[in-house]
């Protein structure tokens, strides 16, 4: 069995795998002392942990610490790399990209040899580009849903509103419409604008992940929707470390 984590700055997904199944999973903050409590009951079958992380080094070796509390298994962390099976990575400075988008890509390309497209609506969106060669074409990184309302919420004088995710993009008739339909509206730019550059740049495919994946989706973008994408790369990266 393995613990696959996909860790960012404050939240982390978890799942125990044995043999590609799904036995136990769970989420939450990472300062969450009791994150992993469900987890601990696999300890002594544990072989190893998978970890993306986005967070900077002193949080790594926080949650490292954490883990070695409760179980033995070799810990094992994977930056964005590179190269891998085909894939090649846009940025000059491999490192400095986000852990999750290159595992998130990784899984996409491993599941469609194509070019592609991977949308991960977490608490930063980002947007990144495959060609069908394997290279990395870059992307973009916006503010997630939650930061939208939150800078909303926090840096603008007088806006106040209940965050009870009304629908709809026609022009609002309260605070709360204005902010809820407005972020509607901002995400059904954004699926216009993803169509067109996937067909200027002769994309085939579009994946789509991350909490928020159905909220754009109803927003219209068009795309396959994969949970559990960051977790599905850094499981196929850690099997093939071990070959």
């Amino acid at each position: 069995m393995k613990l696959l984590i996909d860790a960012g700055n404050s939240r982390a997904k978890w799942e125990v795998v044995d043999g590609g199944a799904t036995v136990a999973a769970g989420s939450g903050q990472l300062i969450d002392e009791s994150l992993f409590d469900p987890a601990q009951a696999y300890a002594a079958g544990l072989r190893a942990i998978a970890i993306s992380i986005v967070a900077a080094e002193e949080a790594q070796h926080r949650l490292v610490t954490r883990l070695s509390e409760w179980t033995s298994a070799p810990v094992r962390i994977y930056p964005a790399e590179p190269e891998r099976n085909g894939l090649r990575c846009g940025y000059a400075n491999t490192r400095s990209m986000g852990a999750d988008r290159w595992h998130a890509m990784y899984a996409a390309w491993c599941r469609y040899r194509g070019s592609l497209a991977v949308v991960d609506a977490g608490s930063a969106l980002t947007i990144d580009f495959v060609a069908a060669s394997g290279d990395h074409l870059g992307g973009y990184i916006l503010p997630g849903r939650a930061m939208m309302l939150r800078s909303l919420s926090q840096d603008a004088a007088r806006i106040r509103f209940d965050d009870r995710g009304l629908s709809g993009s026609q022009p609002g008739k309260s605070t709360d419409e204005c902010v809820q339909h407005g972020q509607h509206w901002a995400w059904q730019a954004l699926a216009s604008q993803l169509a067109r550059d996937c067909a200027r740049l002769g994309i085939d495919r579009v994946f789509l992940t991350g909490g928020d994946a159905g909220r754009l989706a109803a927003a219209g973008l068009q795309a396959e929707q994969v949970p559990r994408l960051v977790i599905e790369g850094i499981a196929r990266i850690d099997d093939e470390s071990e070959r």
